[in-house]
């Protein structure tokens, strides 16, 4: 359309629709049927190119996480890389090669992975001073329940939901009939694991709704990044014990107007995973001091961190990952 036609369809425009509906059409049936076939070709074209949109996980979440990666690949979720003597693992070829043979392993640890980070999202976000805490524990455990399309030994609950109060650090769970309440100055330590074909996932976190733990709560939550970090094929328990330690008790909290420096609980460790198997048989400590064995190529760790305010009957701070 030259410039004269595009003025005379906008002067027509001004003064009825109509008119320009005739004009179009006169256009059209000037233009060759090749070019008019052209461009349903084109249309078409650009039609199939749309990608098919994903789904989007409800509120509450209900959908299957299967059903929200149709490809069957999984988030890979954070990666931390090879340091100092295993940097070599990254360009040899042998062991990029038994990297990728593992993938079917990895890609179930992701699945899992997945639904437990929902679980948590979705379960942070409804927390609140005076809810049952087996209420709390049944709305986790059926959520998971769905997202991970529960299937026997296949796919489920990896285990029972800890909710540990204040001195309580970890396994606590109430049983049918429990009247316990959460509290604005509880300190719950929420531990929940999911699995998909026996592949485990233990994470828990800790909640406080009274701003004056949040120091405990950091230095738990350091301290676990740190044990992350500082873990790796060769490296050794102790190693990691120390490296969490020094971390933790470099905070300090105060409770009710008394400072208190932050302790690791000596007695209280991270674990070895094994296929249906939570404790399998390898601790790893959050003190400096602990035994010299190494984590070994193809294992997998739960990083775990127990922080107190220094009175080991009253243990209040929880971390794993």
């Amino acid at each position: 359309m030259d410039n004269g036609e595009l003025n005379s369809v906008l002067s027509v425009e001004e003064n009825g629709t109509s008119k320009i509906v005739e004009k179009v059409n006169s256009l059209a049936l000037d233009e060759p049927s090749d070019m008019t076939e052209a461009a349903k070709k084109k249309k078409k074209k650009s039609k199939s190119k749309k990608k098919k949109e994903l789904p989007e996980q409800t509120d509450p979440p209900s959908l299957p996480i299967v059903d929200l990666f149709p490809s069957g690949e999984f988030p890979e979720g954070e990666i931390q890389q090879y340091k100092d003597d295993n940097l070599w693992r990254t360009t040899s070829e042998e062991k990029r090669e038994l990297e990728r043979l593992e993938k079917p392993v990895y890609n179930s640890v992701r699945r899992a992975a997945e639904v437990h980070r929902q679980v948590r999202k979705y379960i942070k976000g409804i927390l609140k001073p005076g809810m049952l805490m087996i209420d709390l524990c049944e709305t986790l455990e059926n959520t998971v329940r769905k997202l991970v399309s529960e299937n026997g030994l296949e796919a489920g609950v990896a285990f029972p939901t800890g909710c540990s109060l204040n001195w309580v650090a970890a396994h606590w769970t109430p049983n049918s009939g429990d009247k316990t309440v959460l509290q604005y100055d509880d300190v719950m330590k929420l531990d929940f694991g999911t699995h998909v074909d026996g592949h485990i996932v233990d994470c828990a976190f800790t909640v406080a709704f009274n701003p004056m733990f949040d120091p405990l709560l950091e230095a738990s939550r350091e301290a676990t990044n740190t044990g992350i970090k500082e873990s790796g094929i060769d490296v050794r328990l102790c190693d990691v014990g120390a490296a969490i330690q020094e971390v933790m008790e470099s905070y300090e909290v105060e409770i009710n107007g008394k400072v208190f420096q932050v302790k690791s609980i000596r007695n209280l460790n991270g674990h070895s995973i094994g296929p249906y198997q939570i404790h399998a048989g390898k601790s790893v400590p959050i003190v400096k001091g602990g035994e010299q064995t190494k984590m070994e190529e193809g294992e997998f760790f739960a990083i775990e961190t127990f922080a107190s305010t220094g009175n080991v009957s009253h243990l209040v701070g929880k971390t794993d990952i």
